[in-house]
């Protein structure tokens, strides 16, 4: 028998609007009860998606708009918004108005008038639906408690429109730091000659009047040489030597590498430490457009794993490591091999032509602009993150993390 101590808290948020703080406990019924599915009329399979058109679709693909559509015997009309579920993905979309259904894989869920359908859908955002064993269909996440306050005491509607209201702020961040990414994207095909060209469609001042780049291989400006292999098990987290495995290219680094991910305790002696300047181009990737990826070590003494290519010269680092993600990129793509798995020998690397600009100071203010560019990128990038985690943490606090 269960005594008195037994019996559950009231549930309620940690961080309450002040008019709601007197307001009792929320309610808890499961997701099923809260909720009416909506069959539409047709699903679009995915050859049918098309470039632009009169209204949307939507399908549990991570993008909030997957394609478009001018077929209206498929449009999804009634009263929005609604919220979308992924049987496969756990993606979850908010949907404001007509909409055509893709390829199979959603559930369409309109809310009852219990619950308010942007409270719902920041509500199952903000406990993780891939973390508490609903993945992979309604039939199971319908039985997911949800805790809601009563939809006549407007605090349903005030934490959706706060969360919203944020939602607005980080959109419009994440919309800036694409527009600096295209800006440079757009600035390094301008910078360096495009291909078959030899002079660049933009130069600084100070150079107009510098003459055309001189053509050359890589191999006669430099020297290149192979890593040495850093398995995965040498990774330490605290280890002594900062080292740098050809995966991590992919996925952590840009043009320039300044600080370093990975640790390891294994013998200097049998690695292949960084010069300054050096500029690291891996040996295998998965595309080839993909392996045309290189950063600028700025640092000395980082050692350097296998199926790395090594190019040290007197050229300025940072300016051909942009020129190969940049303009080069064609041309190494065109001398890798394989196609599961694609290689980038030495051999083919030494005769790669680039064009190398006549004074030094030339590749120093390409590389200095862009890489400040890059630190802008940077700034607005770790401001778009403290953006999205200030939401993680009110989404945390503003919903009951515990349903029993």
């Amino acid at each position: 028998m269960r005594n008195k101590s037994d019996k559950k808290k009231p549930l309620v948020p940690r961080l309450r609007f002040p008019e709601f703080r007197e307001a009792g406990a929320w309610e808890v019924k499961r997701l099923g009860k809260l909720v009416e599915t909506i069959t539409p009329p047709k699903k679009l399979q995915t050859t049918e998606y098309l470039p632009s058109g009169q209204f949307p679709i939507i399908d549990q693909s991570p993008n909030d708009v997957c394609g478009w559509a001018d077929d209206e015997t498929a449009l999804i009309n009634g009263e929005f918004p609604l919220v979308i579920f992924g049987d496969h993905t756990c993606v979850v979309k908010l949907v404001e108005g007509p909409f055509a259904q893709g390829a199979d894989g959603i559930k369409i869920l309109s809310p009852t008038s219990e619950v308010d359908a942007r409270f719902l859908f920041l509500s199952l955002q903000a406990d993780p639906i891939e973390q508490k064993g609903y993945k992979r269909h309604f039939s199971t996440l319908k039985e997911k408690l949800i805790p809601f306050p009563p939809k006549d005491t407007d605090e349903q509607q005030k934490i959706a429109h706060c969360l919203s209201s944020l939602d607005e702020v980080i959109g419009l961040q994440a919309k800036k730091v694409q527009a600096l990414k295209q800006h440079k994207k757009g600035l390094m095909q301008q910078l360096f000659p495009a291909e078959g060209e030899t002079t660049p469609r933009l130069r600084f001042p100070e150079f107009r009047e510098a003459g055309a780049w001189e053509v050359r291989r890589l191999g006669e400006i430099g020297k290149i040489s192979k890593g040495k292999g850093i398995s995965k098990s040498d990774i330490k987290p605290n280890g002594a030597l900062p080292c740098i495995r050809y995966g991590e290219l992919y996925t952590h680094y840009g043009e320039v590498i300044r600080d370093v991910v990975s640790f390891t305790d294994a013998n200097p002696g049998n690695l292949v430490l960084s010069e300054e300047n050096d500029v690291i181009i891996p040996a295998s990737g998965e595309t080839k457009e993909d392996i045309a990826t290189a950063s600028c070590v700025s640092v000395k003494g980082v050692a350097l794993g296998g199926d790395l290519n090594i190019f040290y010269s007197p050229m300025n680092g940072m300016f051909l490591a942009y020129y190969i993600r940049g303009n080069l990129k064609f041309e190494i793509s065109k001398v890798a091999q394989g196609n599961s798995v694609v290689h980038l020998y030495t051999t083919q690397l030494e005769k790669l032509k680039l064009a190398v600009p006549p004074y030094p100071k030339e590749q120093q203010k390409i590389a200095h602009c862009l890489s400040s560019l890059d630190e802008v990128i940077g700034l607005e990038s770790d401001k778009l993150d403290a953006l999205k985690n200030l939401k993680k943490g009110l989404m945390q606090q503003l919903f009951p993390q515990e349903v029993a």
